[in-house]
């Protein structure tokens, strides 16, 4: 991929991305093939201010967690009514983090590089 499309891409999707990544992001961005492009654009990505309005909004019943793929948590705050209230005001504070990390693995998948977790260690 040329710099003009690493660039273009990273200034119309900076917000969906954590600060920390968009270095990292740009390089995989800059080495992948021109074909990759058009997957990189398709990718969808969830929007962090969204993902809080709706964790605010209807977040004691899991509506937030549904959306960034966490099923399992999702039915699991629905069931408790947000953790009796508790998940759903800490989820207040998580949501927008969870719902960029998310975007980043679909971004690695579709650049067709194995997410690599930044907490990781070697044996």
């Amino acid at each position: 991929m040329n710099i003009q499309q690493a660039d273009m891409y990273l200034m119309a999707n900076a917000n969906y991305f954590e600060a920390y990544q968009i270095p990292a992001i740009r390089e995989m961005l800059l080495k992948a093939d021109d074909s990759r492009f058009v997957m990189v654009q398709s990718v969808p990505l969830k929007d962090p201010t969204l993902m809080l309005i709706l964790s605010l909004i209807a977040g004691s019943l899991g509506v937030d967690r549904f959306l960034v793929g966490d099923v399992g948590l999702g039915v699991a705050k629905l069931l408790t009514c947000g953790g009796l209230g508790i998940w759903a005001i800490v989820d207040w504070f998580l949501i927008m983090g969870r719902a960029r990390e998310v975007n980043y693995q679909h971004l690695m998948m579709a650049i067709d590089t194995p997410y690599k977790m930044e907490s990781s260690f070697k044996i």
